[in-house]
């Protein structure tokens, strides 16, 4: 979710010293129940933290473990290995979670960034090599890690947990696939290592995020549908696919048919870009599209991606709660037309 101004000057380190970390964490807690509050007053029946207590969506690794250098471009934390990694605080996004459960009767979800995601954006050759030769080897290293935070959620009660991986999604567009020698390699990859982290935990509800990267009011990176990774998809052990469709370069709404039918399908029918607030019709007509090609029960509603991926992402927090309320008000009619 984005950040009002007193949220980020709340995280301010500078803040954060002068009042203490007693007091800063007193302060953090209020202002999530702020953002829960508001996602109970749209009518979600599934939320989030808003991911408020992290460095960002990815760069919550860096608050479980050691091994990493922050720096900043304007306002946007940059994060890359430059030591081996430990656990200096495992259990972290169990603890998100926990406070959701303790503070809302709404069902709790936690989202994890996917090890080749990270891998991508946190390893650099010349600052992360005395630590980890290849990209590769970094992406490995990380998969006990998430395999413990998924065990602390599962041990806390939560149900509902999503892996975050834009990278694979943007090897839909061609112009990016050219830029690897085996672009079916990399997916593979990303593949094995997700499925290496799921294995065992058959009792959560789990999902993958895809999208074609948030650039905010900028727009997107990649473009196109998503047959090009398509057989990859239906290689992941998630039982759920949350993907988007607002944004003009989606593609067709026919790939739906052609996902495992064991899986759900999270349709991404809200735009979180852009200024314009989809209406209430607008979503349902989305979503009609999509009930051409998959059952009505296997539907759940989600905008396309976070409204601030970017911790600095300059979104509107009332632009993104009129949304969430138009996406709630969709779902009420839609049940009203083909059932819960």
């Amino acid at each position: 979710m984005p950040r009002p101004q007193f949220v980020r000057d709340i995280l301010r380190p500078e803040a954060r010293a002068a009042v203490g970390e007693a007091r800063f964490r007193v302060r953090l807690d209020h202002a999530v129940r702020f953002v829960i509050a508001m996602q109970e007053a749209a009518g979600i029946d599934i939320i989030s933290d808003g991911e408020w207590r992290r460095l960002s969506y990815i760069g919550v690794i860096a608050d479980i473990c050691d091994g990493f250098h922050i720096s900043y471009r304007g306002n946007q934390p940059m994060t890359c290995v430059v030591r081996p990694i430990s656990a200096r605080a495992p259990g972290t996004l169990a603890c998100e979670a926990a406070f959701i459960r303790e503070n809302s009767d709404c069902e709790p979800k936690v989202a994890l960034p996917s090890p080749y995601l990270l891998g991508q954006r946190m390893w650099d050759a010349e600052l992360s090599g005395d630590a980890y030769p290849t990209r590769e080897s970094f992406m490995r290293a990380l998969v006990p890690v998430l395999r413990t935070e998924l065990e602390a959620v599962r041990d806390v009660g939560i149900r509902y947990v999503q892996f975050d991986d834009p990278h694979l999604c943007l090897f839909v567009d061609e112009r990016i696939r050219s830029r690897y020698e085996s672009p079916d390699a990399e997916m593979d990859l990303c593949v094995e290592l997700l499925n290496e982290i799921l294995e065992g935990f058959d009792g959560l509800h789990t999902a993958l995020h895809l999208c074609r990267r948030n650039k905010a009011r900028q727009g997107w990176i990649g473009e196109g549908g998503y047959r090009p990774i398509l057989e990859h998809l239906k290689q992941i052990r998630v039982k759920e696919f949350m993907l988007e469709f607002a944004i003009p370069v989606a593609g067709d709404y026919d790939i739906l048919k052609e996902l495992p039918d064991s899986c759900r399908i999270g349709l991404g029918c809200v735009d979180c870009r852009g200024e314009h607030i989809d209406t209430p019709e607008e979503i349902v007509e989305r979503v009609e599209k999509a009930l051409e090609f998959v059952a009505p029960d296997r539907l759940t509603l989600h905008p396309d991606c976070g409204f601030a991926p970017g911790s600095a992402a300059d979104i509107p927090i009332d632009e993104a709660y009129r949304k969430l309320c138009n996406e709630a008000t969709a779902a009420a009619n839609l049940r009203a037309r083909y059932g819960d």
